[in-house]
């Protein structure tokens, strides 16, 4: 079995982490060849795992 990438929400995060942490990156702007098109995050969509609800008392 080989090992799993992480999504495309993984990554965003990630980045957005490592640009709180003043890494000097820019998440690109929506349109731009490098950003995730819309069909990438309608993709992600499909495949994202449901987790279970937390109760609250």
């Amino acid at each position: 079995m080989t090992a799993k990438k992480p999504g495309l929400y993984a990554n965003i995060h990630a980045k957005q982490e490592r640009i709180a942490n003043g890494s000097g990156e820019h998440m690109n702007k929506s349109g731009s060849k490098d950003a995730p098109s819309v069909e990438d995050f309608k993709k992600a969509a499909k495949t994202e795992k449901k987790t279970p609800a937390k109760v609250s008392k």
